[in-house]
């Protein structure tokens, strides 16, 4: 995936406004389901615990203690490993001078994360360890050690902490005893030079301070209460804020509304109340919606065998391939005992599913037993990516109840696609025009214009085909609604302003012209593909550019390169351009790793600003389709010179529409975040990349979903 580059959130089409509509999937009759604390993440109030929240659970959290507002976002990417975005108000402490930011409040951003040590077994209790904030100016830094153990309905943890969660101290640091400078963690300031640093000369520094806490798991299933040791004194409160503290214990109820939301209420610190609310889904679970508009399989006609193919109506064939099997059909041939349909799916997600509907479309059309095998190859963009073949009365006795599932696995074959002397007896006509709208919607969060700058864009999407593999798309965006008068403030940058002119791209123009694009690809070899583009590539750049990828079939892994010279666009997104040109482009590769479905991705190369770096992606992708990311660029550019932020990085979430609508769609959109838009590491952001228009080379969504061939 291609990851937006706004300076906060930003969001594709539908994506953001649907996400609220993601059906949580906690089990409220499950007595020891987690909650989230204030901070974010799993825990108590102001402490983290050792549990972890649902594989693929996503938490969207808000609550208010004085003086601070905190807005966070925690994520489950894997069974142990839980990550957290936050945004805190200061509400008594001004951004900045009033002539920068008005009367905005303070605003800081952190990056969290927890990872599990050792699991609760019967005598071991479970142990995890964490940062929060962990980069940055770490005005609420803090590293710890936290253990849970469950006694019945009570959950007990405790904790030891360098930092913010530890600042009451009262333990000597015993790596003091090996150098003297780990006794003293220094003074955190807002200091923007830092933000975004990894912040290692402050790691495990300190005294070190105790905390924990209890949670009861009440009689009624929705009722939890907590109370807590807070190890923070609020003495030592980010600039110069000190805070009274009447007590260090902390106590709270929180009560689950419905199946989804968390209501927390508080007191802490012994004089100030605390209230909060939680929305959590699961993105592993979420279910899919009934599809109510897709339309029922074919009921079997049990035809006779006998068909001869010149008495066939290919073109209603195609048709109902395309109605019922989701198949935008390119052409059929006959070889011998086999059908082949060349295509492309653009309804069903699992194609195991497709298969199977379009195994009895040929079947109520050619007769039950004319032909042995229906084969389906796929061919995106014209290029032949993979070949599934199921055998015709496997299927038919599976579906009777004849044989079993192992059987029926057995005849399906998936293959390399292959050049057989076919006789070709339907080529379909080239459908040249495609046409949608769609719903935009921007962000800027936690700037010195206001907390939150928003846009909703209504985008004109269109495509015009010269033939199946070279294409002219484009996209038109007229602005609906925007706060963007109050957005002046122009980042300053010590590098090429590649990115930082994004204010005077978003505020130029209410109509842009995002994207004006000609496409061709080709299959150069087996496993060889390469496309060629030139146009207007996004709302930044044009030019002309290059990509080829090597992915071997059913191969975990892959390399490609991508050679661009793009030309900066004019701030008014039309046809002009701007004076500034480079060259960049990157040498990638791919690696499923086989451990929880997660896809590792590296590139090296020339980012456009002119420097040079690399990559890292990581990201799952969930067996409904879902995928949570996030990626970091180290480039040859000093901290001093990518200026605040450090280093570009971020998060994204990608959404299959599936998730969502009551009719199967292919359709995928994406959101990310990423705490700074800076001029470092900034990439040339391209509408399409080969890895995806090949995904079915990897055979793992096929069989993941082969259960819903006969659906």
């Amino acid at each position: 995936m291609q990851r937006p580059f706004l300076p906060a959130f930003s969001a594709a089409a539908l994506p953001t406004l649907l996400l609220v509509s993601i059906t949580a999937t906690a089990d409220i009759n499950s007595r020891y389901n987690t909650t989230q604390h204030d901070f974010g993440g799993v825990g108590l109030l102001q402490t983290p615990t050792a549990r972890m929240a649902e594989d693929g659970n996503l938490s969207f959290n808000a609550n208010r203690t004085e003086p601070y507002s905190r807005y966070s976002i925690s994520a489950q990417p894997l069974p142990w490993l839980e990550g957290t975005i936050r945004y805190i108000a200061i509400t008594n402490r001004n951004y900045g001078p009033e002539e920068f930011s008005g009367d905005q409040s303070f605003k800081d951003k952190a990056i969290d994360f927890k990872v599990r040590l050792l699991k609760e077994s019967y005598w071991v209790p479970q142990v995890a360890f964490g940062m929060r904030d962990a980069g940055g100016t770490g005005l609420f830094s803090s590293e710890y050690f936290v253990a849970n153990k469950r006694f019945y309905d009570l959950d007990v943890s405790l904790g030891i902490a360098w930092g913010y969660i530890g600042n009451r101290g009262g333990i000597d640091n015993p790596l003091g005893w090996f150098k003297d400078s780990f006794n003293d963690r220094g003074e955190v300031t807002a200091d923007v030079s830092q933000a975004g640093d990894l912040g290692t000369n402050r790691y495990f520094k300190g005294p070190i301070g105790l905390f924990g806490g209890v949670e009861y798991q009440t009689p009624w299933d929705r009722l939890r209460l907590k109370v807590e040791l807070d190890g923070n004194d609020y003495e030592s409160e980010p600039l110069s804020n000190e805070i009274d503290q009447d007590s260090p214990i902390n106590f709270g109820a929180t009560y689950r509304l419905g199946k989804s939301i968390d209501l927390t209420a508080a007191f802490e610190r012994g004089n100030t109340a605390m209230f909060g609310i939680t929305y959590q889904a699961n993105m592993k679970t979420n279910p899919e919606p009934k599809k109510y508009l897709d339309p029922a399989p074919e009921a079997r006609r049990g035809l006779p065998a006998g068909v001869n193919g010149s008495q066939v109506d290919w073109a209603d064939i195609s048709r109902r391939l395309g109605e019922n099997a989701g198949i935008n059909v390119q052409q059929i041939s006959l070889h011998g005992d086999e059908v082949i349909v060349t295509g492309d799916q653009t309804r069903y997600r699992n194609r195991a599913q497709g298969l199977g509907r379009a195994a009895r479309v040929l079947d109520n059309s050619l007769g039950e037993g004319s032909y042995d095998w229906y084969t389906l190859v796929y061919r995106p963009r014209g290029m032949d990516v993979s070949q599934t073949s199921v055998n015709a009365e496997t299927l038919r006795r599976y579906e009777m109840n004849e044989v079993d599932a192992d059987t029926l696995r057995k005849g399906v074959v998936n293959a390399v696609p292959s050049v057989l002397d076919d006789e070709v007896v339907y080529t379909a006509p080239l459908d040249k025009y495609s046409f949608g709208t769609s719903l935009g919607y921007t962000q800027n969060v936690g700037g010195p214009d206001g907390f939150l700058l928003y846009q909703f864009l209504l985008r004109f999407n269109g495509a015009y085909y010269f033939d199946d593999n070279k294409w002219l798309n484009g996209s038109v965006g007229v602005n609906l609604l925007n706060n963007y008068d109050k957005f002046e403030y122009d980042a300053p940058s010590n590098l090429p302003r590649v990115r930082t002119d994004i204010r005077s791209y978003a505020t130029s123009s209410d109509v842009q012209l995002s994207r004006l694009q000609y496409t061709q690809t080709h299959r150069l070899d087996r496993d060889l593909y390469a496309m060629a583009y030139a146009g207007l590539f996004e709302w930044m750049y044009g030019g002309v550019g290059g990509e080829v990828l090597y992915r071997p079939y059913g191969a975990n892994w892959a390399i490609g390169a991508d050679f661009n010279w793009v030309k900066q666009r004019g701030f008014e997104q039309d046809f002009s351009f701007r004076d500034y040109s480079t060259l960049t482009g990157h040498v990638t590769g791919y690696l499923q790793t086989g451990i929880y479905d997660v896809l590792a991705k590296g590139s090296v190369g020339r980012y456009l600003a002119g420097d040079y770096g690399a990559t890292l992606d990581l990201s799952r992708r969930f067996d409904n389709g879902f995928t949570m990311g996030a990626w970091a660029t180290m480039t040859n550019v000093s901290k001093e010179e990518f200026g605040e932020g450090s280093f570009d990085k971020g998060v994204y979430i990608q959404i299959p529409f599936d998730a969502f609508f009551i009719r199967s769609t292919t359709s995928v959109g994406t959101i990310a975040w990423n705490p700074l838009t800076r001029d470092g590491g900034a990439r040339l952001a391209r509408y399409y990349q080969l890895y995806n228009f090949t995904n079915d080379r990897d055979l793992d969504n096929f069989n993941d979903g082969f259960r819903r061939l006969t659906e």
